[in-house]
């Protein structure tokens, strides 16, 4: 974040409040979202395994992976995939 505030010549702060005003996200929830946004796309239409797709887009745990993911969705990503 620093990076970023730093390449718009805005302080930290300043970032964060402009970037959220934008956006309605934090810059940490706005990650989280395009993250789980690439999951359900993984899972949904190239078939990938959510163990797989968990890793793949940064979670360090499957679990907290399925715990955000429904969450944020309203649904298991097993839902995404198929399974019941």
């Amino acid at each position: 974040m620093e990076t970023l505030a730093n390449l718009s010549g805005m302080s930290l702060s300043g970032f964060h409040s402009h970037f959220k005003k934008i956006t309605s996200l934090s810059p940490l929830q706005y990650q989280k979202s395009l993250r789980l946004m690439e999951a359900r796309r993984l899972i949904a239409q190239e078939g990938r395994g959510i163990t797989e797709t968990a890793y793949q887009v940064g979670y360090e745990s499957p679990s907290q992976f399925s715990r955000e993911y429904k969450r944020y969705f309203g649904h298991a990503p097993k839902r995404e995939a198929g399974v019941k």
